[in-house]
């Protein structure tokens, strides 16, 4: 029993880790119609600088794919993007034992009682690392669009290639607006 708990937390870890949570918001007034290009105010930095690259060359291969052209400057779209790490703590708790009590034959009649048992709680302490993409209209100076995607940040670096690669693909999964249904 103890092992498939384990197996069951550690499989829930996993999809954690490769389905990060993604949350999108734009200016229903922005004409995303007349933005061709863009160009990056701000890119992220901090963390692994590869991880960081390939940050930005996904989000600029995703906007290509869209018909968007990126310029050294002056772009339609001034695009600035953050990466932030922050600490999590979860309880996980395993039981053993029946200390969950029932009913049934106990020396000579039928009643209820508590059996043996235990309980073992350890800290897990993770980080969860979160991009947040802005835009904003050039012109105007006004913001048209953001997106923030978390997700548990893996230990190795093929997971999190995998990581970056799923959250920038959910990310702009509807964008720009209006061009896919709402999920």
């Amino acid at each position: 029993m103890k092992a498939f708990a384990i197996a069951v937390l550690a499989t829930s870890l996993v999809a954690c880790a490769t389905t990060p949570t993604v949350h999108t918001d734009f200016d229903p007034g922005a004409n995303f119609a007349s933005f061709k290009t863009y160009s990056w105010a701000m890119k992220p930095q901090g963390g692994s600088p590869l991880i960081t690259q390939r940050i930005v060359d996904g989000i600029d291969s995703r906007l290509a794919a869209r018909g968007w052209r990126q310029t050294p400057s002056d772009g339609d779209v001034a695009l600035a993007a953050h990466i932030v790490t922050s600490q999590r703590q979860t309880l996980d708790t395993f039981y053993t034992g029946s200390n969950m009590g029932g009913w049934g034959w106990r020396g000579g009649g039928w009643g209820g009682g508590m059996g043996m048992g235990s309980a073992t709680t350890t800290v897990r302490t993770y980080d969860v690392g979160t991009l947040v993409v802005d835009m904003f209209d050039a012109r105007s100076k006004q913001a048209v669009w953001r997106g923030t995607a978390s997700a548990t940040v893996p230990s190795s670096p093929e997971r999190a290639n995998a990581a970056v690669e799923a959250g920038l693909d959910k990310l702009f999964a509807g964008f720009p607006p209006g061009s896919a249904p709402a999920r």
